[in-house]
C-alpha cells in the first residue's frame, strides 16, 4: 500500500493536556502537506483551527474525553458546541461504566442523541476496548450500529491500551454494513497500520505515521 494512501486515512492527531496553539498549527500544516482525513484536536482549538485551515483539511474533534462520564446532556452540548466551531468530525466516549452494567439500551440512546447533536457531521463512537471483554465489545457494536454513528473507534490512547489487530477484526465481524472502523492508540509503523486497514480500518487515529513520512523523506 503506497504512504500517500495510508495517510490519506490518517486523523493526524495531538490530545495532550499541554498542547498549545503553536503545536496545534503546525500539525494542521502537516495535516495539509502530507493530506491526511483530518487533525483531532482539543475541542478549545477547534475554531482557530478551521479559520486557519480552511477548506483545506477536515477538523475533528473529541467529547466527554477521555473519561466518558460526563451525563448525556452535556456531551450533547459538547458536540453541539464544536459543530458550532465549524469541528467536522465528532469523537465521543461512551459511558463504559453502563457497559459494565450491561445497559445496551441507555448507551445506544446516548448515542443517538449526541449524532442528532452532531447536525450531520461525521461521528465516531469510542468504546475504550482495553477495559472491556470481547462480549462487551460485540454488544457495543450492536450499540453503534443501532444508533446512527458513522464510526466505532478502537480508544483514547488514555487508559493504558489501544488498537489491537483482533479488536479491528472483531469489529468487522460484528458491526452493521455502514458503520466504519477507527483504530486509535499506539500505531507506531507503517506496517502496523497498513495491517490494521487490511483488517478493515477506515481511519487511523495517529500522531506517528506523519512522523514516519517526514522521516523517510531524509
Amino acid at each position: 500500500m503506497e504512504l500517500k494512501e495510508i495517510l490519506s486515512r490518517c486523523d493526524h492527531t495531538l490530545l495532550t493536556q499541554t498542547a498549545t496553539w503553536p503545536e496545534i498549527r503546525a500539525i494542521c500544516d502537516d495535516g495539509i502537506r502530507y493530506q491526511t482525513a483530518s487533525v483531532c484536536i482539543p475541542a478549545v482549538y477547534v475554531k482557530a483551527a478551521k479559520d486557519y485551515v480552511g477548506d483545506k483539511l477536515a477538523i475533528c474533534t473529541v467529547i466527554g474525553f477521555p473519561n466518558g462520564y460526563d451525563t448525556t446532556a452535556a456531551k450533547c452540548f459538547m458536540a453541539e458546541d464544536a459543530v458550532k466551531n465549524s469541528a467536522d468530525e465528532v469523537d465521543m466516549v461512551i459511558q463504559i461504566g453502563w457497559a459494565k452494567e450491561g445497559k445496551w439500551d441507555d448507551i445506544t440512546r446516548e448515542i443517538a442523541a449526541v449524532k442528532k447533536a452532531c447536525h450531520g457531521k461525521i461521528l465516531k463512537v469510542i468504546i475504550e476496548t482495553c477495559l472491556l471483554t470481547d462480549e462487551e465489545k460485540v454488544a457495543l457494536c450492536k450499540c453503534v450500529s443501532d444508533s446512527g454513528a458513522d464510526f466505532i473507534k478502537t480508544s483514547t490512547g488514555f487508559a493504558g491500551g489501544g488498537a489491537t489487530f483482533e479488536d479491528v477484526a472483531l469489529f468487522k465481524k460484528h458491526v452493521a454494513s455502514h458503520v466504519k472502523i477507527k483504530a486509535a492508540g499506539g500505531i507506531s509503523s507503517l506496517e502496523d497500520a497498513e495491517k490494521f486497514i487490511a483488517l478493515g480500518a477506515d481511519r487511523l487515529g495517529t500522531s506517528r505515521i506523519v512522523k514516519l513520512a517526514k522521516a523517510l523523506e531524509g
